[in-house]
């Protein structure tokens, strides 16, 4: 008779943890809990950048031919520029609810959950490597669980969750997570391995044709082996060299779209009109700033501007910072190389969009972190774990309950562009866009004296601004401070000449104050301009007519009239005008 085997046998608790429908209840578990704390972005409306990329964006309208969506709009300020598949992936959700903006929420939501739980996959399988010795076998999915819930419900991620078009990043996200996980699976296969592989391709793939982040995925990949299951570099290459070439051949694609979006509109790149040092600095600022609310993220800011950092000395400790953190990444590369693998995960994933590439019209976006979370949540995770053992995995969940409480919070930010902006203005007043847009918002609903404020505040941040000084003196304009707009329409116009608008709107003012001459100027200057538009047409010959020159305001009144048809008031006029005009000619000189 045999002896009785000495091998510890797993516990009821140890085997559940371990079976497949546990995996699905704690997948099935994560799904809801996204849900939950989601549930209340349905309703918020497009805003900022969704306007020009999904609204406005024409080549959203039709699947077929299929070159059309691909092929992307090119312009500054369209965040679907050079990425086909995000571009396609709104056309998808336009050909289903055109523009019902709560489908555009519910697929967000989607692919977020799916990220979270690649993620979940990914650390799970992770911990129970051979590399780990059975360290966590039995912990692996409680551990993975608390990494994908935490990550899922941070508040830091509701810019990329809720903010429509920046899709762009979780989407990324998603093939990002989906290039590690199909690739671990390979790696680890009992077999070739090279349906996986091949999954790990198209996903690196479609990733590279969502947002250029994706150019690290390749290199990470590698690393993530070396680390963690060949244990080396060569050992790597020597098992899956052909997959690295082709997860390398994807580059190939990017390439071609860099290329072809031209520097996106001239809004990034070395070509934008920022030096690289300068941005360096001022991601000195914005990589601290992503940590810190990583650990405690308040306030949040959904558009942080175009701010930026001159000088070393006005960011050396951030600076100081990083660079022992980058260092330590380094060492424990080769000494930790689990933690080193980590520190790679923010540092690598970052580096694209927070390094010396300019990305001129948003130095600062949290949407950034969406990826690079993972790496601070699985540290904070793992680290609580080894500290205080399985009595973190309370301290796991109280800590969801609360990041989870203040994403549901977060989300009504996005309830409405006058709450977006309102929030962005009162969290970083120093941001001269979201001064204007406010501002803008407040005119529209007829606030003037509060519109006149932000305005006045966006002028004072960047004097500059076209948009701002024009803004301001319609507002002045429209509450009757007609001596404080017409100086400020002066500085338009010594910025932008040969715009229409300012002149038209000067000449309004002047007619107003009974300055006829001078109002004539600026609408014939508005005439040369924008010689399609009927009110200006027609203000040019009503100004003319009461100067008595009713010849010389036939012409612009007959053209108001062919340019709008249904005009009452020039078509009206346009018979007293020629009348008037008739009898200037038939009258003796005296």
């Amino acid at each position: 008779m045999p002896a009785p085997s000495l091998k510890p046998q797993p516990g009821p608790d140890q085997a559940f943890l371990s079976s497949r429908l546990a995996v699905i209840l704690a997948g099935v578990g994560l799904a809801l809990a996204a849900l939950a704390v989601y549930a209340n972005s349905f309703a918020g409306p497009f805003v900022f950048d969704d306007i020009p990329s999904i609204v406005e964006n024409p080549t959203l309208r039709h699947l077929w031919p299929p070159g059309d969506v691909l092929a992307t709009p090119h312009g500054a300020g369209q965040t679907v520029t050079g990425r086909p598949v995000l571009n396609l992936s709104l056309a998808l959700n336009y050909a289903l609810g055109g523009e019902a903006v709560a489908g555009y929420h519910a697929v967000n939501l989607a692919i977020h959950i799916v990220a979270g739980l690649l993620l979940l996959g990914l650390v799970r399988r992770t911990l129970l490597l051979p590399l780990w010795q059975g360290r966590f076998a039995t912990m692996a999915l409680p551990l993975g669980l608390s990494v994908a819930l935490l990550w899922t419900v941070h508040p830091l991620q509701t810019e990329s969750v809720t903010y429509v078009v920046q899709r762009a990043e979780s989407l990324m996200g998603l093939w990002y997570l989906l290039t590690l996980y199909a690739f671990l699976r390979g790696a680890t296969s009992s077999t070739s391995g090279s349906g996986w592989f091949t999954l790990a391709t198209a996903g690196c793939l479609l990733g590279m044709g969502t947002k250029e982040v994706m150019v690290t995925a390749p290199l990470l990949v590698l690393l993530y082996d070396r680390t963690f299951v060949a244990g080396t570099f060569r050992g790597a290459w020597r098992a899956r060299g052909r997959w690295y070439l082709a997860l390398a051949a994807t580059w190939i694609g990017l390439a071609l779209l860099v290329a072809g979006a031209g520097g996106r509109g001239g809004s990034a790149g070395f070509g934008s009109g920022l030096s690289w040092w300068t941005y360096l600095l001022t991601q000195c600022r914005a990589m601290t700033l992503y940590l810190w609310l990583s650990v405690w993220p308040h306030p949040l800011v959904a558009d942080y501007g175009i701010g930026r950092v001159e000088t070393l000395a006005a960011v050396a400790p951030q600076a100081l910072l990083l660079v022992l953190l980058a260092a330590a990444t380094l060492v424990a590369l080769w000494r930790r190389p689990a933690l080193g693998f980590l520190g790679c995960w923010f540092f690598v994933i970052l580096a694209p969009s927070s390094s010396v590439i300019p990305v001129a019209t948003q130095t600062i976006a949290e949407h950034r972190m969406y990826l690079p979370l993972a790496a601070v949540v699985t540290l904070a995770v793992l680290g609580s774990y080894t500290w205080i053992g399985p009595r973190s995995l309370v301290v796991f969940l109280v800590a969801a309950l609360a990041l989870g409480a203040m994403t549901v919070r977060r989300n009504t930010v996005y309830h409405s562009s006058l709450s977006f902006w309102s929030d962005a203005a009162v969290q970083c007043p120093g941001n001269a866009r979201a001064r204007i847009a406010l501002g803008t918002l407040l005119a529209t609903g007829n606030r003037l004296p509060e519109a006149a404020v932000e305005l006045e505040a966006a002028v004072r941040l960047d004097p500059t601004s076209v948009e701002a000084l024009n803004n301001l003196a319609n507002v002045l304009a429209a509450t009757g401070r007609f001596s404080e707009a017409i100086p400020i329409y002066g500085r338009v116009l010594e910025l932008t000449p040969r715009e229409a608008n300012p002149h038209y709107n000067l000449g309004n003012i002047l007619a107003q104050l009974g300055r006829t001459n001078e109002a004539l100027d600026h609408y014939q200057a508005a005439a040369r301009f924008a010689p399609g538009d009927a009110d200006v047409q027609y203000r040019l010959a009503l100004t003319l007519a009461q100067l008595g020159r009713f010849t010389d305001a036939i012409g612009p009144c007959e053209q108001a009239v062919r340019l709008r048809p249904d005009f009452p008031g020039a078509r009206q006029n346009l018979e007293a005008i020629r009348k008037l005009a008739a009898q200037q000619t038939t009258m003796p000189n005296r």
